[in-house]
Formats: structure tokens, C-alpha cells, sequence
């Protein structure tokens, strides 16, 4: 596998996170165990200490799929909030575990569940809770 970009992650998206790993149903499970290589890997912040230029929990960014040419703006949400936000992406979907704490300019080659994989870059963060000062969000 490629070498991923680091990445950061909120402590309290961290503990949600685990929760959700813990959980995951059988379908879930590849991308449960994804996003739990991540939450390893990944420096774990508490939410002032969060830049403004990482994706977190309930970020609203633009990214691009490389891999296709596919241009998309998507806020990061829990699976329970999927269908109440408009430009929704879980963070339980394949390419939505893929994007949480990556920065800006970050790009990262992302395995999908077709044995393929997927080049994912970060170009914009338009909202993130911790630049709102939201740290419980």
C-alpha cells in the first residue's frame, strides 16, 4: 500500500468514531476496519487544537476523485445524520472514511470495496466546527 498523507483527528471524533468501529455491521465491517487503521495512524487532537485546514466530523469541503475526474462538495457526518443533511457523505461510506483528518492539499489513495482504489485530494474546507469554535458538534 501507498504511504497515506498523516492526518489528525479530533478526540472526541476519535471516541465517536471507536463507538462506531465497535458497532459496525457485517456489510460495514471493510470500511469499519479502514477508518480504524486511520484512527491508529492518526494524531489524535484535542478539538481547540484542531487546524483549521483538517477535515473533521460535520466538515463541509470541496474534494476531487482524481481517479475519475470528479469534482464534490460533501459535509463528513455520522451515519445517523445522513439523511438530514443535504450534501451528506458517511463517514462510513467507502470515500467519506477516506477523507477524515486529511488537510487541505492532501491527497491519499484510497482502497475500495471493488479491489480498486480511488485518489482522493483535498482542495477546500468551507465549514469545520473547530474554526466555529463547535467543539462538542
Amino acid at each position: 500500500m501507498e504511504q497515506r498523507p498523516p492526518i489528525i483527528i479530533n478526540r472526541l471524533d476519535a471516541e465517536r468514531l471507536q463507538r462506531l468501529i465497535d458497532n459496525a455491521l457485517p456489510h460495514e465491517q471493510a470500511v469499519a476496519n479502514l477508518l480504524e487503521e486511520e484512527l491508529t495512524r492518526g494524531e489524535v487532537l484535542d478539538p481547540e487544537d484542531i487546524p483549521d485546514n483538517v477535515v473533521s466530523m460535520n466538515s463541509r469541503l470541496r474534494f476531487t476523485d482524481l481517479t475519475h475526474g470528479r469534482e464534490m462538495v460533501r459535509t463528513l457526518v455520522y451515519p445517523h445524520a445522513l439523511e438530514s443533511v443535504d450534501d451528506a457523505i458517511s463517514v462510513m461510506a467507502p470515500v467519506g472514511a477516506g477523507l477524515i483528518g486529511l488537510k487541505v492539499g492532501d491527497v491519499i489513495t484510497w482502497p475500495l470495496p471493488n479491489h480498486t482504489t480511488v485518489d482522493l485530494r483535498i482542495d477546500a474546507i468551507y465549514w469545520q466546527p473547530e474554526r466555529e469554535k463547535q467543539y462538542h458538534r
